[in-house]
């Protein structure tokens, strides 16, 4: 969003506001309004809500020069999540930042299940598999107060974050880096199988790339979002194969999937001997496989 002799210097925030949304529905930016929002918002340094309050005072070249600048950025494709540096996830705003996927809603899918499967969370135990931002993570902890959660990450990026967050939240939670697997599988040795088990593992095809939109394809971490070349359903299938191991009877796995992938996961359920169900997300894909452990029969 260059400035040029035609482009007028908007002199309250509600003319910025008008030209920043004028300019990203330039950029095609489907949720231009919306983003103009939070755009101007983050320049100034409040919230949307102080956006609307304020919108008539005057402006002056620092605030003007701040909004242009994340104008531009975003012009370039880069998540508006990136540039503020928040999201929200499940009515709450976490940190994240190049190097860490970006949380979606389909994904509070996983939470609105485990709250679901765990009423009495006293004392139980949960673990989140690449955990990420720690949105998964902190919601748990947070929505179950007395669930004991556990939040492996290979990505030592990833893992600052979560931190970060749950100390910004006020969630308790213990952190594992190094192989996700291995550190489930040592957490298990040394205090038992967990009762939940949620992951939200890279699951896009590589051949799929072209497809995605430039603010996923360009900015968000490859080992977040592409399952192995030639092994889309693997993280499936290693959890599923596992599930006996790490989750105790009558606790559940929770593993968020592609479009498409949910036959495929119910049949790698049912090749380990286990049940699966799939949940649909408000989109109307099947967006969450669940498996529940059982006993082997004799």
């Amino acid at each position: 969003m260059t400035r040029t002799s035609r482009s007028p210097v908007p002199r309250t925030p509600g003319e910025m506001l008008a030209m920043a949304r004028a300019f990203l529905e330039r950029k095609q930016i489907e949720e231009a309004r919306l983003e103009a929002e939070l755009l101007v918002a983050h320049a100034l340094a409040t919230d949307r809500l102080g956006l609307f309050m304020q919108l008539d005072r005057p402006l002056d070249g620092a605030d003007v020069d701040a909004a242009r600048d994340l104008l531009v950025r975003r012009g370039r494709r880069e998540p508006v999540a990136y540039i503020t540096g928040r999201r929200e996830f499940y009515g709450r705003s976490f940190e994240v930042g190049p190097g860490v996927l970006i949380p979606r809603s389909e994904t509070e899918l996983l939470v609105d299940l485990a709250r679901e499967r765990c009423p009495d969370p006293a004392g139980r135990r949960a673990a989140d598999l690449g955990c990420g931002s720690g949105c998964i993570a902190v919601t748990l902890a947070l929505e179950l107060p007395g669930l004991v959660v556990g939040a492996f990450d290979s990505s030592e990026e990833a893992l600052a974050c979560t931190r970060r967050n749950a100390e910004c939240l006020g969630a308790e939670l213990t952190l594992t880096g190094g192989d996700g697997l291995a550190g489930l599988e040592a957490a298990v040795v040394a205090d038992g199988p967990f009762d939940l088990l949620l992951s939200n593992p890279p699951y896009v095809r590589p051949e799929e790339r072209g497809s995605l939109a430039p603010e996923v394809r360009d900015y968000e971490p490859d080992e977040a979002l592409f399952a192995p070349a030639g092994d889309p359903d693997r993280w499936v299938r290693e959890l599923v194969v596992r599930a006996r191991s790490l989750v105790c009877f009558g606790g559940v796995v929770l593993v968020e999937l592609g479009v498409g992938q949910g036959p495929r996961a119910v049949a790698l359920a049912a090749e380990a001997g286990l049940g699966a169900t799939l949940h649909r997300d408000l989109a109307g894909i099947e967006r969450v496989l669940e498996v529940e452990v059982e006993q082997p029969s004799p």
